[in-house]
Order: structure tokens, then C-alpha cells, then sequence
């Protein structure tokens, strides 16, 4: 009765690795210490992202042991912009990216812009530094 007070369970732990992608996908496998496969990825609400093969990311760990892993994060790229407190930045490849401004301003950049359906936009509106102005063609 005595050694069975004396053993405790394992609690949960919580650990976090940097790790390379091997294989992208909606369940990704990173390699840290060793390979992981079909980790399921977790980002802010509203945002959807799978990581490029090769990517760094950040691998969280929990569970009791560790044995329950997911990927929650990446590195941001060499380059990329600074950005004031408060701000946001959604990059993705090609320099496609949309820019939250703390003073109240939005950035969109890319090469190719595709709208289905209606964009609507409430204030000023400037395309490349000049106001808009609709076609009268």
C-alpha cells in the first residue's frame, strides 16, 4: 500500500521543437530528433496555412510523455518587412501579401489579383499612390 502512494503518474508536459517539413500536406512530417509524420497543424482562428516541404516550423509538444505533437508555426522569411506592435502581416509565395496597418490602413500586394463575386471598400481608395477613379470606358 505504502509504494503505491509512492508512485506518481506522469503528468502532462509541454515542450516545443524547431523542426524541418518533410512532407506537406493538411498533416504534415516534421523532422526534429527523429521523424514525425501526420501532425496536424494549428494556426489563429481564421487562418489556413500548410507549410512548404523544407520549411521551418515550430513543433509543440504535450501529453503525457510528449507523445502528442502538432505543428503550430513557421519562421518568417529572410526579408521579410518589420512590423509596429499590434500589426498584421499575411505573406504567402510570390510576394502576395496583405498588410494590416495600426494606423487603420490596408496593404494589398500581388501579381495577379482575382476577385469573385464583390469587393467592397469603405474609405479612400489608392491604386499605386493615385485615388481611384472608375473607367468611364
Amino acid at each position: 500500500m505504502w509504494l503505491s502512494k509512492q508512485i506518481k503518474p506522469v503528468g502532462a508536459t509541454a515542450d516545443a521543437d524547431l523542426g524541418l517539413t518533410t512532407i506537406s500536406g493538411r498533416k504534415v512530417g516534421v523532422a526534429t530528433r527523429g521523424e514525425v509524420r501526420d501532425l496536424p497543424i494549428y494556426g489563429p482562428g481564421g487562418y489556413l496555412w500548410t507549410p512548404a516541404s523544407g520549411a521551418a516550423v515550430l513543433v509543440i509538444k504535450g501529453g503525457p510523455g510528449g507523445e502528442e505533437q502538432c505543428v503550430a508555426g513557421t519562421r518568417p522569411p529572410e526579408g521579410a518587412p518589420g512590423i509596429e506592435p499590434g500589426e498584421v502581416l499575411l505573406y504567402g509565395p510570390g510576394g502576395n501579401s496583405l498588410y494590416l496597418k495600426k494606423d487603420g490602413s490596408v496593404e494589398i500586394r500581388g501579381t495577379r489579383v482575382s476577385v469573385a463575386g464583390e469587393l467592397s471598400v469603405t474609405g479612400a481608395l489608392t491604386v499605386n499612390g493615385q485615388p481611384y477613379a472608375p473607367c468611364s470606358c
